[in-house]
């Protein structure tokens, strides 16, 4: 038995995982505030099939953590990932742009070998 299913969610503050800019962790916040999501909910982040590339990042609020989820605490939010997504994203920063290339949340993902061009699939 492993120690995820022997103990459920793993709590990791670790920069081989995923790290969260504070820019990124801000503009969470406010999302959460503005939308009246619970102070319990976490920003869940994962991968999907599909896009131009192979694969597309999901992001999303969840109040329910799963057995096999890893979980990342920074600066007062948690980041959920399971574990399938979290082999594709192990190293990858999440941050938020607001520049003249457009504005949202940008994946810097050292494990894709390639990306679209808008940023939201990519490919190992």
């Amino acid at each position: 038995m492993s120690s995820e299913e022997k103990f459920g969610p793993v709590l990791i503050d670790n920069k081989n995982e995923i790290d969260i800019t504070l820019k990124a962790i801000k503009q969470v916040i406010k999302i959460k505030e503005e939308n009246s999501i619970p102070d319990d909910h976490a920003l869940r982040v994962g991968i999907k099939g599909g896009g131009c590339s192979g694969m597309t990042y999901q992001m999303g609020f969840d109040g329910e953590i799963k057995d096999g989820d890893t979980v990342i605490e920074k600066e007062g939010i948690k980041l959920v990932v399971d574990g399938k997504s979290l082999f594709y994203l192990t190293g990858t920063i999440l941050d938020f742009s607001d520049g003249l290339n457009g504005k949202g949340f940008v994946f810097s993902n050292p494990n894709a070998t390639k990306t679209c061009g808008c940023g939201e699939s990519f490919g190992v």
